[in-house]
């Protein structure tokens, strides 16, 4: 006899670790219950409409409709009340430098101010990352956000130490250090003071304006040749960007924060990233116009459904692309081995297969086209000298 997992007449908020408490779920048979399908809403400014629970969950929870109308009086009381508001909680970290080994990532130092990312970009592939904090990957992580706010602090600690080895440090690689947030904490701000002073070498990815705020430390570093800027431009199709990326500047925005970089001698680069097939498009429209606008180099991966990602951007796409919804699938799945993902080094950036190889050749025929470099900026490393 199956069972469904059913949360109470309201949602069940779900706490920060230090905060957990136990919840009360109720299970009712299912044997002669017929499957009914729930509507979807979006909500404005929000990528994901729904707290998709989390893979370390015990219970897993979804909405039924038991005949009475209570799910079309909750959606209508949805449409009706505010997108709900952003949190920031504060958090005292203990290391502000991450290290990886990945052999297919350019860079083995990382470093992000905040947990989760306002954005609200629908295929980040950060998402599940809220889950290790017992949060929902989707619209927790959106709106309930950590900020690490001794991660200057940390940061200098660190890089005093005698065990750091200077090298490429890469900042927004998880979520976007530029994200809304930024304009009144300043944590990225402080970040680039610590490391400007200490001459370290970094290279920033952004889809946020907010980066312009910090030409006055990033020219100077640029001209040492410590400092690269790249600029994510995912489509220049602002109304699909205001549904794929919501609270991220508009795609006009983005090609406007590239100008004033690269005019300050900040070497700029656009990351088209990610290529959702049958989504957006306009890949080589996309770097034509950033070349225009002064970016010099260009990199691009296709899009990446890791965990519990899969079933939030399958829910995004009936939601918005109901009709090529599973064209898209298909694709995707094509270039991932007949599945949502796969996580081999080899493969989980581009993708394998003929579709992924018909999105790196377009790439990189525009890319000869036009004149970009496809290797990242060097950065010099010999000048870092510890605070």
């Amino acid at each position: 006899m199956g069972s469904t997992v059913l949360a109470a007449a309201e949602e069940i908020a779900m706490e920060p670790p230090e905060a957990l408490h136990s919840s009360t779920v109720f299970v009712y048979s299912d044997r002669s219950m017929p499957n009914v399908h729930i509507p979807i809403q979006a909500i404005k400014g929000r990528g994901i409409s729904h707290a998709q629970p989390h893979r370390f969950l015990r219970d897993a929870r979804e909405a039924f409709d038991d005949g009475w109308g209570a799910l079309d009086q909750r959606a209508l009381a949805q449409g009706e009340a505010p997108p709900p508001a952003t949190e920031v909680t504060w958090e005292d970290c203990r290391s502000a430098i991450t290290k990886n080994d990945s052999p297919d990532i350019g860079f083995h130092l990382g470093l992000n101010p905040y947990r989760g990312c306002e954005h609200g970009c629908v295929y980040c592939y950060a998402r599940p990352t809220h889950s290790y904090l017992n949060l929902s990957p989707g619209l927790d992580f959106e709106t309930k956000l950590i900020a690490k706010r001794n991660i200057a602090a940390v940061l200098m600690r660190e890089l005093a130490s005698p065990r750091h080895v200077p090298g490429l440090l890469a900042i927004g690689t998880v979520t976007d250090a530029y994200q809304p947030v930024e304009r009144e904490l300043r944590l990225m701000r402080d970040v680039l003071q610590v490391l400007a002073e200490a001459r370290h070498p970094l290279a920033i990815v952004t889809k946020g304006s907010g980066v312009e705020r910090d030409i006055d430390l990033l020219a100077p570093m640029a001209a040492q040749g410590l400092a690269a800027v790249y600029v994510t431009v995912t489509t220049l199709d602002a109304k699909l960007a205001r549904i794929l990326e919501p609270r991220a500047a508009a795609p006009h925005r983005r090609l406007r924060t590239i100008r004033p970089l690269a005019e300050a001698g900040i070497p700029v680069g656009v990351s088209v990233a990610p290529q959702i097939p049958f989504i957006n498009e306009d890949m080589e429209q996309v770097l034509e116009a950033a070349w225009e606008a002064g970016a010099s180099r260009a990199f691009y991966t296709v899009l990446r459904l890791p965990w519990e990602l899969g079933p939030m951007f399958r829910q995004w796409l009936d939601l918005h692309y109901p009709d090529r919804a599973a064209r898209v699938m298909a694709r995707v799945q094509e270039m991932r081995g007949g599945k949502d993902y796969d996580a081999d080094f080899a493969q989980r950036m581009k993708g394998a297969g003929i579709w992924a190889d018909l999105i790196r050749q377009r790439f990189d025929k525009a890319c000869r086209r036009l004149g970009y470099n496809q290797e990242r900026e060097p950065l010099d490393t010999s000048q870092f000298k510890p605070q």
